[in-house]
């Protein structure tokens, strides 16, 4: 059976946050890294605005907390992961990605955008869409409206820092929960 030459159909369900678009600005997201919130011991990827002060905390499942921290230390296990299976089948397809969209957080779950450079855009978990931008290396960008929403200000690390200001966040990030921020579990 000769395997070069064969066709792909493939049919996506596109959510109707897809098909009714996002119109509104996006600002750029670098992945910080995995935090575990306590005292629930929830995995955390904690995004940072590219150009601000702002972090976005979004809770997610271990598996994807684990696929996200190999991605970004560079991690190549002997077997592909789900991610790396995912991006080798959408190079195979040479359907290459433009970007990742976290677009809405209602009712404490995050929604997000997986873009393709043909335009195509499908609806997944952040989780899932982080962990393949990462492998994909292209860019995150969050909705202005959900950064202001869920982030969290955390000053500069260059700017003097008061003492009484490393008290506060200490006792803030001893008393934060998922449910502060709207988020009732991993999305």
């Amino acid at each position: 059976m000769d395997l070069t030459h064969f066709t792909v159909s493939v049919t996506v369900r596109v959510s109707p946050l897809v098909e009714r678009g996002y119109a509104g600005s996006m600002i750029g997201l670098e992945v910080v890294g995995v935090r575990m919130e306590m005292p629930s011991n929830t995995p955390i990827v904690l995004l940072r605005e590219t150009d601000g002060e702002r972090y976005l905390p979004i809770w997610v499942g271990a598996v994807e907390a684990t696929a996200i921290a190999y991605a970004q230390q560079g991690v190549v296990p002997p077997r592909p992961l789900t991610h790396d299976l995912m991006l080798d089948l959408l190079e195979a397809v040479d359907a290459p990605l433009q970007e990742v969209r976290i677009t809405d957080l209602s009712d404490g779950v995050f929604y997000s955008i997986i873009v393709f450079a043909s335009g195509l855009e499908v609806s997944a978990r952040p989780s899932d869409a982080i962990a393949l931008a990462l492998r994909a290396d292209v860019p995150i960008v969050g909705a202005e409206e959900v950064v202001q929403e869920a982030g969290i200000e955390i000053p500069d690390e260059e700017e003097p820092v008061e003492e009484d200001q490393v008290e506060q966040f200490r006792a803030f990030l001893d008393e934060v929960s998922p449910e502060d921020f709207g988020a009732p579990g991993p999305s």
